[in-house]
């Protein structure tokens, strides 16, 4: 056959394969997307995991160079080359130090309980993203301020609410800026790094929002005072520090049992020649 013929007659393959490719490209990238969208959330509380470890890690080396510094400066009050107040400030320091490593040690048994709970919510197909809900809650914030901006009664009723003078209301507005700038930053293509910003922002606006609502409620005379819900807000903390140290543990003991399910042998490691 001719071959200008030929390429006459089959012009179209070229074009169409290529068309072909680039829709199922595109459709390969757009599946990615979703998938990675969904698992957001996990990577974030993977980042924030790794963010913790390094702190632990810096706050460990902290407490032994602080330990070694009491050594030191003890051996030369023995020999009479150090003061007694430069002793107690290297013991002052040293329990500094093993304060701030234990609070380090802490943050990364909760991340790591945040992972496995981020893990175990990762949105099916028909549930919205994570980066979706994160705008719904900080929309849920928003709206609840802005009935106290425009319902009359509410504006009399709690003035303090949209009052700046308030340092609770001037915290909530400072919050409020930072989490839409968050948002903004977070627009488009999001990392990891950039969805648990802006997830902690809007954790911060929550957080200032309920500050400033109580108050409010307390200027008129709605509300406990300020001292005794910083006692209950306080023990519900310490409760939740001690829910989360017991989940910590649970999900270690589950992930080490799962992990032995599946070696071969009952849990014994795999030999290798």
């Amino acid at each position: 056959m001719d071959p200008l013929l030929l390429v006459a007659e089959w012009w179209w393959i070229a074009p169409s394969a290529v068309a072909a490719g680039t829709v199922g490209v595109m459709g390969m990238r757009r599946r990615n997307s979703t998938v990675s969208g969904r698992r957001l959330a996990v990577d974030a509380a993977r980042h924030d995991l790794r963010e913790a470890q390094l702190a632990a890690a810096e706050r460990r080396t902290a407490w032994k160079i602080a330990r070694a510094d009491l050594a030191r400066v003890t051996a030369e009050r023995a020999a009479q080359r150090a003061t007694a107040e430069q002793v107690a400030g290297a013991r002052r320091m040293l329990k500094e130090r093993e304060r701030d490593a234990k609070a380090a040690s802490a943050d990364v048994r909760a991340r790591q309980v945040r992972l496995n709970a981020a893990r175990a919510a990762v949105p099916s197909a028909s549930e919205p993203p994570p980066l979706e809900r994160l705008h719904a809650a900080h929309d849920a914030v928003t709206a609840r301020w802005m009935r106290y901006e425009t319902d009359p009664a509410l504006q009399i009723s709690y003035p303090a609410m949209t009052d700046v003078k308030s340092s609770e209301t001037a915290a909530y507005f400072r919050a409020a800026g930072h989490a839409t700038d968050m948002r903004r930053a977070a627009a488009g293509r999001i990392t990891p790094a950039e969805f648990a910003a802006y997830r902690d922002a809007v954790a911060e606006l929550e957080r200032a929002f309920e500050a400033a609502e109580h108050a409010a409620k307390v200027q008129a005379g709605e509300a406990p005072t300020t001292a005794a819900w910083q006692d209950a807000a306080q023990d519900m903390l310490s409760r939740s520090a001690e829910a989360l140290d017991r989940a910590a543990g649970a999900a270690a003991a589950a992930l080490s049992s799962w992990t032995n399910r599946r070696k071969p042998g009952g849990g014994k490691p795999d030999e290798r020649p």
